[in-house]
């Protein structure tokens, strides 16, 4: 065991619309619902799953406006399902399982379809390897008695939010431009920038273990 343990608010990822208004009142329902937050942690692979059937629709291109709206829906569930543990004292044993098993999944569900509506399948994987394998380094920091590291630039926002405009904007781009491809730049972003987000959040892990020993 390390001889002391980051504070949970430490291991929790920094997200400004946790103070919106209208987030707190959507967790407020949630709570009164009797939901519990593994369910709402659960729910967000079916908004994934439901995103990357959508995404593999094509060559119906407005049906990537339908990801989009199932990407924002799952960074949704992510946000209030802490919410509803942590602000409505609902937290649970297996908790930190739910916070991130569906999350792995989600990722690979929306990241792989991207790779393939792109026509790159294997970029798609490659993106959803490297996407878990910046969990892995994050939680790895954790075990280690650090402070989970949630550094970008391509965290799990980032990669979604990349998705999303990737999504919004292909249905018009396939209008005026046909001959570009933006689901195809958005995947290779997505892979390239968790790539880049291992390595940075390697280093910082090196440094503060070599500073603490």
């Amino acid at each position: 065991m390390p001889e002391s343990s980051p504070s949970a608010a430490t291991n929790r990822r920094p997200i400004a619309a946790r103070d919106n208004a209208l987030v707190h009142q959507a967790a407020t329902l949630l709570m009164r619902s009797g939901l519990s937050p593994n369910a709402i942690s659960v729910a967000s692979i079916g908004f994934a799953a439901a995103g990357a059937y959508a995404l593999l629709q094509l060559p119906t291109p407005w049906n990537t406006w339908l990801c989009a709206a199932a990407a924002v829906l799952r960074l949704l569930c992510n946000l209030l399902d802490g919410l509803v543990a942590v602000e409505g004292g609902r937290q649970t044993p297996a908790g930190a399982l739910y916070n991130e098993v569906p999350d792995r999944i989600a990722d690979s569900l929306f990241i792989v379809a991207l790779g393939m509506a792109a026509g790159q399948p294997w970029l798609g994987w490659l993106g959803a390897l490297l996407a878990a394998l910046t969990a892995y380094v994050r939680t790895l920091g954790g075990a280690l008695g650090l402070a989970q590291d949630f550094r970008g630039p391509m965290a799990k926002p980032h990669r979604m939010w990349t998705l999303v405009v990737a999504c919004l904007i292909a249905p018009v781009q396939l209008q005026l431009l046909p001959q570009a491809n933006t689901l195809l730049i958005a995947a290779a972003l997505i892979a390239a920038g968790s790539a880049i987000t291992c390595c940075t959040r390697l280093r910082a892990i090196a440094a503060q273990l070599e500073q603490r020993a």
